[in-house]
């Protein structure tokens, strides 16, 4: 075992990588936020159904709560779950991890497509719906730590990133899904219909993937690094702690790295179907046309700037992106004012521009952290950073727009996250094609099976 300059242990054995266990090794890591992914764009594009179906319909208030109030309960309770998972996988390695979250999440949305409604069983209907979406923010909050550590773990050192990268393919895949679903069962069925048992479908759709995923994810073999750990006998017992104590500038750098991910990714994605509707006055069936379009794009994309980061490294990835955003987010939002065509142009840039931090945030996050807490530190930082700026995304968008009464308020928020992404870029090394291990991870560790880098 030698060191390298970069701060890495760099081991002597390598093992050719089987192609078979890496398809397996990508699908476990995959499976889990298209599972998320798709019950999200479900709940979301439903969330008027579920509000009809669960709640009193002559209480406004307890409606609007179903909408806004339940859809975010997940999102609050998603930092618990980190706080949980991500130490949990730390001290008993990422497959069980793995398969434990994606048992609860899949578990808890098979109920919500069982529950009955308010007419069935009253005041305890929207009480259990609440109880079992925080059940799925709880799961979920242990999902992208695990799902993160586990492919950057398993690829091979010369593809990490395009590993990787199919974490968001997979999210993008589910959303997708999502969308799909819901265009079938509001186009083919008629609103009672819906109301009377179509809104179920995604819920029950969703169950029998995630026991897929379970027993995909409880085949495979943990890490060779995490193994490493098991096998010298230096699996941290309170990596929490350690985090805490010894990486707190890694954990805010890989925060900076996730919110300049997370603000494109629902401003792009999921709130400019509202502002192409409501400010630009656009169709509701072109807005969410080209949402789909910049999802299509983003899955070619992704792994390309993924395999790219692999080629010249994370650092001018994401920084070329994120300065990109600076300059181009402002005048984007200006092109859409200009109709339908500007619109389109503006959205598929803004797309590329967050295909290119998606294909390169996750797995810079992933080697900035030892593998004693590289679990705890990806599940604190995301999920943290997701409560804070994801799900607030369109509403400070809509209370900005009306306090200022300027339409190009989206443009000047998108370069906030983009200036603290590129300090948090430009404060770190580079990474690409080091090893996993740290010199820390291990006191006399025995070399590890790493993986020999795919060919060119």
């Amino acid at each position: 075992m030698r060191t390298r300059n970069s701060g890495t242990v760099e081991n002597e054995a390598v093992v050719p990588t089987d192609v078979a266990d890496l398809r397996r090794s990508v699908a476990a890591g995959a499976i889990g936020v298209f599972v998320h992914w798709f019950d999200w764009a479900a709940y979301a594009y439903l969330a008027g159904t579920v509000a009809t179906v669960f709640f009193p319909a002559e209480d406004s208030t307890t409606g609007l709560l179903a909408v806004f109030g339940v859809f975010a309960v997940s999102f609050g309770i998603r930092p618990v779950g980190a706080l949980v998972f991500g130490p949990l996988g730390d001290r008993i390695g990422r497959k069980r991890t793995l398969s434990l979250v994606i048992f609860l999440m899949s578990g808890a949305t098979l109920c919500i497509g069982l529950l009955p409604g308010y007419a069935s069983i009253g005041i305890a209907a929207p009480l259990l719906l609440v109880g079992l979406r925080l059940v799925q923010g709880f799961a979920a909050g242990g999902e992208f730590g695990s799902a993160a550590s586990f492919l950057a773990e398993s690829a091979p050192r010369g593809r990490r990133g395009f590993g990787v990268s199919w974490l968001e393919v997979g999210s993008l895949l589910g959303f997708l899904a999502g969308s799909f679903v819901f265009l079938l069962l509001s186009t083919g069925l008629d609103a009672d219909q819906l109301t009377a048992w179509g809104w179920r479908v995604p819920f029950l759709v969703s169950a029998p993937l995630g026991v897929i995923g379970y027993f995909i994810r409880n085949k495979i073999e943990d890490t060779p690094e995490y193994r490493t750990l098991e096998a010298s006998g230096t699996v941290p017992r309170s990596p929490a702690r350690e985090l805490l104590r010894h990486h707190k500038r890694e954990l805010l750098q890989a925060a900076g790295l996730m919110a300049a991910m997370h603000v494109p990714f629902y401003a792009v994605l999921t709130y400019l179907v509202t502002y192409e509707t409501d400010h630009l006055g656009h169709p509701a069936d072109s807005a969410a046309l080209l949402a789909t379009a910049i999802s299509l794009l983003g899955l070619v994309l992704v792994p390309l700037f993924g395999l790219l980061s692999d080629r010249v490294g994370r650092k001018p990835v994401f920084v070329g992106a994120t300065a990109a955003l600076l300059v181009l987010a402002t005048p984007a939002f200006w092109l859409m004012r200009t109709g339908l065509v500007g619109t389109w142009i503006a959205g598929l840039g803004l797309g590329v521009i967050l295909a290119a931090i998606l294909g390169t945030y996750a797995v810079w996050s992933a080697e900035v952290f030892p593998t004693r807490t590289r679990q705890s530190g990806l599940s604190v930082a995301y999920n943290i950073t997701a409560a804070l700026f994801a799900g607030t995304v369109p509403y400070l968008m809509t209370v900005l727009i009306s306090a200022t009464g300027s339409t190009l308020v989206p443009g000047p928020y998108l370069m906030v996250f983009a200036v603290g992404g590129l300090v948090a870029a430009l404060s770190l090394r580079e990474t690409a094609g080091s090893a996993l291990l740290h010199p820390g991870d291990v006191a006399e560790a025995a070399p590890v099976a790493s993986r020999a880098p795919a060919a060119q």
